[in-house]
């Protein structure tokens, strides 16, 4: 039986961060990290941004160098799939029937996509958009007229279908809402944004849902609600994800909506952590138990929990923020983004550039940045303020935005 002072099950960025930061603190115990994918740990954000716009190569999207981990001393176990958890006796078995034995175990295993509730929805080449093989053999399929139906109106598919037109394909939206990324996105910003994808030589199926998917002559056929029939050469899937929690579930762990964590990001079982896309924790600025699926917090979570396996006793109260490219609309984010709250939105150019303040009762509780960079932290500062403020108080409350780039 193969034993680790230190176990991360979990090659996404929340792995790779956690053992970075075990090393901050312990650089002689023994780090295992086991991915069931069999590539370096690497970003996300990329799959649906940089690699199609060629801002990146596929080299870069690797959070680091394989020989970062040998010099670091760090074991990597790749395209091995964990499938139970011992808490009580600190052990972990793979498909294999391979045991380990762990001091500490971090639980990094991120979101599984959902999956729609249709006949076909499993058809061999349906693509539930999320890693690394679902680019390569995306990609390697896009060229100038192929057609496409994305599935999804939220950040995947909106992102996803952004790429695919870029690359000349020719992309139909299919999607319940009345507009793109209705979860967050103001109505009337919302109406504006999907006017321009229209503008862009897009489909944009609102308001209605696939109902069968099928096969002919090697294309996909999709149904909807409303009766339409729509043919295409790719079939892509981005409606979310749930958190994986099963290997939790399997270890007795406390779940709400993803693994329970408390501030240190210590699960119910005080060797076990979580952190990244699965783990529900304290946000102390919003004062509210959440669980948030971004890189950001994704990197800074994971580098905490790593900290505190190796004894830092670090209480991760970091304001994740979160952002994405819409063609000409790119944006940063912090805090309770959601369009459920009050909305104020001052800007420079409407729908184009400005700042969107997200309210209840009179507090700010999110922010984001349109088109206007290196205000994460002014945003940050005003959630945390915790003050009441007016409209007019709000407007250029975060300042001339200053010239920078947007965050890798």
């Amino acid at each position: 039986m193969a034993d680790y002072q230190y176990i991360i099950v979990g090659g996404g960025v929340a792995g790779a961060s956690a053992a970075a930061g075990i090393r901050e603190y312990d650089q002689q115990g023994t780090v295992l990290l086991i991915s069931n994918e069999p590539y370096l740990p690497y970003h996300r954000p990329p799959l649906t941004k940089d690699l199609w716009f060629g801002k990146k190569t596929l080299k870069q999207v690797f959070v680091e160098p394989e020989t970062f981990f040998a010099e670091q001393r760090i074991t990597l176990a790749l395209g091995v799939e964990v499938t139970a958890v011992d808490a009580n006796n600190h052990r972990l078995t793979d498909s294999g029937g391979v045991e380990y034995q762990y001091g500490k175990l971090l639980l990094a295993t991120g979101g599984i996509p959902r999956r729609l509730d249709i006949p076909g929805e499993n058809l061999d080449g349906v693509c539930y958009y999320r890693y690394l093989d679902d680019y390569q053999a995306i990609h390697g399929q896009t060229e100038t007229g192929v057609s496409a139906v994305v599935i999804g109106g939220g950040f995947i598919g909106s992102e996803i279908a952004a790429a695919l037109a870029n690359s000349q394909a020719i992309v139909t939206m299919i999607y319940p809402e009345p507009t793109l990324c209705s979860r967050v996105f103001p109505a009337e910003m919302g109406n504006a944004l999907q006017e321009q994808y229209r503008r862009c030589g897009m489909t944009m199926l609102k308001e209605d849902m696939p109902t069968a998917i099928q096969r002919h002559d090697g294309q996909f056929v999709t149904r909807t609600r409303s009766g339409r029939q729509i043919v295409s050469d790719l079939l892509l899937v981005g409606v979310g994800i749930t958190p994986a929690i099963e290997l939790a579930q399997h270890a007795g762990l406390a779940i709400d909506n993803g693994i329970v964590v408390d501030t240190y990001l210590r699960t119910s079982h005080p060797d076990i952590y979580a952190a990244g896309d699965n783990a529900n924790f304290p946000y102390t600025a919003l004062g509210q138990r959440t669980r948030v699926e971004h890189w950001d917090n994704a990197v800074n979570q994971g580098k905490y929990a790593g900290r505190n396996m190796a004894g830092a006793e670090m209480a991760y109260d970091y304001m994740p923020y979160f952002f994405s490219d819409l063609f000409k609309l790119s944006y940063e984010a912090v805090g309770e983004v959601h369009a459920r709250l009050e909305t104020f939105a001052d800007w420079q150019q409407v729908n184009e550039k400005g700042v969107i303040y997200y309210l209840r009762d009179g507090k700010v509780r999110g922010v984001m940045m349109c088109n206007i960079w290196n205000q994460v932290d002014a945003a940050r500062a005003l959630i945390q303020s915790g003050r009441t403020w007016s409209k007019e108080q709000l407007r250029g409350a975060i300042g001339k935005p200053a010239t920078g780039q947007q965050a890798a």
